[in-house]
């Protein structure tokens, strides 16, 4: 009786260690494997063009306006970039806490990838996190060489004109003239240098808003870029099942974020097209061109393969860190926070800025439904 039980036990065990054996190898074949289902290629390629003129409208529109139209205060072209602003900051924020963070989550917890990304639940947190504090000391950096550039340019501009004043005195005045003179002047001179000096502090105090602002602005574009080209190749390899709906939030998704960006771009004040244009192009073709590469790549490199899921979850979480940096920090407390112009105007624009704000995430969070 006791060696029937243990016979039976024994054979239970050897029965779950097949079973074992055999779900770990499904697995592995499944993590590995090509896709089989058919391929739609005229569909991708003609898809990869409208995402291309859809970009161009979202972040080339708002540009256009502000360019074309003549500014009038209460007019048309500044309560649309003002709404277009906003909406798109909470597009922003929409697109990392809804589109980034979860899908690194998600990749991180997939049973494709090796044991050893499996023993800590928290990597998509590091990584994101990794980026913000990287993206904080890169403008501090930045923002830190710039200031010193300029105070070296205004200490050589003031010490130009004192030189030129100097000599001018020498050519007009005898040397007695500048003798009975020496007593005073110097001390006045001084006085002068120091009046001086306040007003180019005060300048630079008035400027760090302004450089603050823009470095946020080239933060902000080279996250959208990074998970653009994320999400282009994603849709590239994506099957036909599903393809369409992904398609088309994909198209709202990349318009509402070419509106924000562009608002953005404006704030950069720059005189001339050939700067924001570059800037917009870049945004019009990181994701045609991401979707171009899932659609070279999808028979040949399987999307389910572990390199390939852990790239996405790597790149996924550096997009969030670098998203959540910029919709916090160079959008909502540069622009709502410690903008003294928005903290003093009407209920009304205020109203209108939240709103437009709330709504921007909300679309989001709606397309996080398929996208």
């Amino acid at each position: 009786m006791q060696s029937t039980k243990s016979s039976c036990l024994l054979a239970l065990l050897f029965l779950a260690l097949i079973n074992l054996a055999q779900a770990q190898q499904l697995t592995a074949v499944v993590c590995n494997s090509l896709p089989t289902e058919t391929y739609n290629l005229p569909l991708r390629i003609g898809s990869i063009f409208l995402i291309l003129v859809t970009s161009g409208l979202g972040v080339f529109t708002p540009i256009v306006l502000f360019r074309v139209l003549p500014y009038k205060a209460g007019g048309f072209r500044e309560h649309f970039l003002n709404i277009g602003k906003f909406f798109g900051t909470g597009v922003i924020s929409g697109t990392a806490f809804i589109h980034m963070l979860p899908e690194a989550f998600g990749h991180f917890s997939s049973p494709c990838l090796s044991a050893g990304w499996k023993t800590y639940p928290g990597y998509a947190g590091v990584f994101c996190m990794v980026a913000s504090f990287g993206l904080q000391l890169i403008e501090l950096c930045a923002i830190s060489n710039m200031e010193a550039m300029a105070k070296r340019r205004a200490l050589a501009a003031q010490t130009e004109e004192e030189q030129a004043g100097i000599d001018e005195r020498t050519d007009t005045k005898t040397v007695s003239a500048i003798k009975k003179e020496d007593a005073s002047p110097h001390e006045h001179h001084h006085d002068g240098f120091s009046t001086d000096g306040h007003i180019h502090s005060a300048g630079f105090l008035e400027n760090d808003e302004k450089m603050m602002r823009n470095m946020g602005t080239f933060i902000l574009e080279l996250g959208i870029l990074v998970h653009s080209i994320i999400i282009g190749i994603t849709v590239g390899t994506t099957g036909n099942h599903g393809f369409i709906t992904l398609l088309i939030a994909l198209v709202f998704h990349q318009f509402f974020e070419g509106v924000a960006l562009g608002t953005r771009i404006n704030e950069l004040e720059f005189k001339g097209w050939i700067k924001p244009t570059i800037m917009g192009a870049f945004f019009l073709i990181i994701t045609p061109f991401g979707m171009a590469i899932g659609v070279g790549v999808h028979s040949a490199f399987p999307a389910n393969s572990s390199s390939f899921i852990l790239a996405q979850a790597i790149l996924d979480s550096l997009s969030a860190g670098i998203l959540l940096y910029s919709a916090f920090i160079s959008l909502m407390s540069l622009e709502i926070n410690q903008n003294i112009e928005f903290r003093r105007s009407t209920t009304m624009n205020k109203v209108i800025s939240f709103g437009s704000m709330y709504a921007g995430a909300a679309l989001m969070s709606v397309l996080g439904t398929w996208i």
